[in-house]
């Protein structure tokens, strides 16, 4: 069967991911002159048409050459798959620039398609399987479990240089031949035992091929918190190869290349939610579930996909498709309303559950989110809930307590207002006396997450429990996942509700039966039919918004704007300077954000302070100082943010109360 594609440059996620190993290996092989031409090359050949037959996907470079990509599960696993019928290959610029136009694929194999192919390793056991060696690295020495050898130190090295010529060169100068060198490096520290800062070397390069192409899904805040990643790592390697440091501490900053699953023995399971997850390179469904004792449990549905256009349809589905537990036969939809009694659990650090073939499963029923133990997650209060989901994001992925990011709270829907420059409406919520921004989950229209919340806001006085996720601002947002019937309060009046006529009864939901009162947002759409609303001329006015004077904005764009000109534009772009940095220092210390005026300075001069030669012309250098001065910068930035958000939801600043 053969399908044609059109594979233009925004939508890239249509030719097959290709594994970061093989960028690097087929991008060194060129010359130096081709190396040149490979940006116009890539962005010429991002343009041809893709066919693809099978599991080869050929593209027609001009009339008598053709690519061949040969990708078995929709990936390009090696340099020999990568084929041209052109008399320079395999040195040719074709082959460079397929694997540049191709996305990234994981290191390896993505840990959801392996947990479900395989038998699940459990800690102290070995599999059953075994996966195929990655080639070694030379040790040099053998490093003690808290230690650094010497292939760690020197893949560290160049993660940090490499990271640092990218970071000074800006989005506009990482082309495709430093993005391989930084696959290189990852690839590298991959072999040595850094799965953390390999990773984070690759989502690096991914991101900056998104903000490249103008990828319709480029955060810059993801690129600049890669980036940070990427060079605080690398830092704190070499800090610790330095100072010969030994313990728990360097183990969790080299990662892990798999999950371990330790037994978790008999468990008691009541689904709680599911979300749809979509990915430049994978999309699936992603269910939550809580155990007696209220812990969070996660299981996965998610495979890789090689068209846009599909994957949004292929997340939606995945949420029909059975429970990967044992033998339980219920969906993922079904089950976030059941519950599940399971036998011989393992579970990973993350909280995702193992599916073994020693796992045993069959369905239970399930419970209210208003009766225990699933009430007992909405006991918190939410302000403490904000300041355990700071912590956990600052946690490793894998290490990540299962729902440490979510938030669950009780709210009343305000009603939609107004928000920035372009008039975009906001749904605000009061929660706590608290006033919240609810946000869409993700934005994709294939998804019913903005059709949904579109709907919520025609509801004000609207009592919800909701489930989201914590979005870091200065002022209390939420990106919503889940709704439910919120528990019930006896009303004011004498008479019961059903007596009451219908112009006085608050907004409310009117779900069917078999949705046992919950809507996972993503994947079920929400009709006007599910919403009992008191006439439109009898509907409350909206008078519950913050009133009084805004509270004065603690400036800290100032900063953050500069680290983010640092990524976009390069070291070069700060070098040149507008002439409003003096301006910009003094607004942060009068501000009292003394440290942050010292960061902005000292960035600024990292960034002018070039060696040069006897003829005035700059030297080339490590740019070691400036990445040191923009690291420092970041993180005081993500600090200040996180203590601005929790502060925002303490309830303690005037103008977030209703």
């Amino acid at each position: 069967m053969t399908e044609a594609v059109q594979g233009v440059e925004g939508s890239r996620v249509q030719w097959p991911a290709v594994r970061p190993e093989v960028v690097a290996e087929v991008v060194a092989g060129l010359s130096a002159r081709l190396q040149k031409r490979l940006d116009g090359a890539a962005a010429k050949l991002a343009e041809r048409p893709v066919e693809r037959t099978g599991e080869d996907w050929r593209i027609a470079v001009d009339e008598e050459t053709e690519l061949v990509l040969h990708a078995p599960g929709g990936v390009v696993a090696t340099s020999d798959d990568v084929r041209c019928g052109c008399l320079l290959a395999p040195a040719c610029v074709h082959r460079a620039a397929a694997v540049t136009v191709c996305p990234l694929a994981d290191g390896e194999p993505p840990a959801d398609q392996a947990d479900q192919a395989e038998p699940d390793l459990v800690a102290g056991e070995s599999p059953t399987s075994a996966p195929v060696p990655l080639p070694e690295a030379p040790q040099g020495d053998a490093p003690a479990a808290g230690t650094l050898g010497a292939a760690e130190r020197a893949a560290v090295d160049q993660l940090h240089r490499v990271g640092s010529a990218a970071l000074a060169a800006g989005v506009g100068g990482t082309g495709a031949v430093l993005q391989a060198e930084l696959l290189r490096a990852a690839h590298r520290a991959r072999l040595a035992g850094l799965h953390r800062p390999a990773a984070a070397a690759v989502a690096v390069v991914t991101r900056i091929r998104a903000a490249r192409s103008g990828e319709p899904d480029h955060r810059l805040a993801d690129l600049v918190a890669a980036l940070r990643e990427l060079l605080g790592l690398s830092t704190a390697l070499s800090a610790a190869s330095a100072a010969d440091t030994a313990g728990p501490g360097v183990a969790a900053l080299r990662g892990t290349a798999r999950q371990v699953y330790a037994p978790a023995g008999g468990l008691r399971l009541y689904g709680l939610f599911s979300e749809p997850v979509l990915t430049a390179t994978h999309a699936g469904v992603l269910t939550w579930a809580v155990d007696a004792g209220g812990g969070l449990h996660t299981m996965a549905e998610i495979m890789p996909h090689t068209d846009a256009a599909a994957a949004a349809p292929q997340a939606v589905g995945a949420g029909n498709r059975a429970v990967r537990l044992g033998d339980a036969t219920l969906s993922h939809r079904e089950f976030t309303r059941a519950g599940l009694a399971v036998q011989g659990a393992t579970r990973s650090a993350a909280g995702r559950l193992g599916a073994g073939a020693s796992v045993r499963a069959v369905r239970a029923a399930g419970a209210a989110w208003t009766a225990e133990p699933v009430a007992r997650l909405w006991a918190e209060p939410p302000a403490a809930q904000v300041e355990r989901a700071l912590g956990a994001a600052a946690l490793p992925p894998e290490v990540r307590p299962a729902g440490g990011e979510l938030l669950f709270l009780d709210v009343t829907l305000l009603g939609a207002v107004p928000y920035g420059p372009g008039g975009e409406p906001r749904l605000l919520a009061d929660c706590g006396g608290v006033v919240v921004t609810l946000r869409a989950a993700h934005d994709h229209p294939g998804l019913a997450h903005r059709g949904n919340l579109a709907l919520l806001a025609t509801a004000p006085g609207l009592r919800l429990r909701v489930i989201g996720r914590l979005e870091r601002s200065a002022r209390p947002e939420l990106r919503l996942l889940a709704i439910g019937d919120a528990p019930s309060v006896q009303p004011p009046a004498t008479q019961p509700l059903e007596a009451q006529p219908l112009e006085a009864r608050p907004p409310a939901l009117a779900l069917p039966a078999d949705r046992a009162g919950r809507v996972n947002l993503g994947l079920e759409r929400l009709q006007t039919a599910d919403l009992t609303l008191p006439p439109r001329d009898a509907a409350p006015p909206l008078t519950a918004l913050p009133a009084g004077p805004l509270p004065p904005a603690t400036p800290v764009h100032l900063l953050s704007r500069r680290v983010e000109q640092a990524v976009t534009g390069g070291r070069a772009v700060l070098a040149l300077g507008t002439g409003a940095e003096r301006g910009d220092r003094a607004r942060l210390r009068s501000a009292g954000l003394a440290t942050g005026a010292s960061l902005l300075e000292g960035l600024l001069a990292a960034a002018v302070d070039q060696p040069r030669d006897v003829f005035g012309r700059v030297v080339a250098d490590d740019h070691d100082a400036f990445a040191a001065a923009w690291l420092a910068a970041a993180w005081y930035e993500e600090e200040l943010a996180s203590a601005l958000c929790a502060t925002a939801w303490s309830g303690e600043v005037p103008g977030n109360r209703p």
